[in-house]
């Protein structure tokens, strides 16, 4: 019995699925923000570009 209420839950959690056809998420989890650069070579870049400036 508690198998079939499981599996009833898991229907209902994921039913909405069914009529999202093509639009479903790879995974329900929430995703983090991944940065295409590191905060290090963002800071060495930055150090670079400041260090080459003219100089008075």
């Amino acid at each position: 019995m508690v198998a079939k209420q499981r599996i009833r839950m898991a229907n209902e959690k994921h039913s909405k699925n069914i009529t999202q056809r093509g639009n479903v998420a790879k995974t329900l989890r929430p995703q983090e923000e991944k940065y295409p650069v590191g905060p290090w070579l963002l800071a060495l870049f930055v150090f670079v570009v400041c260090g080459s400036g003219p100089r008075s």
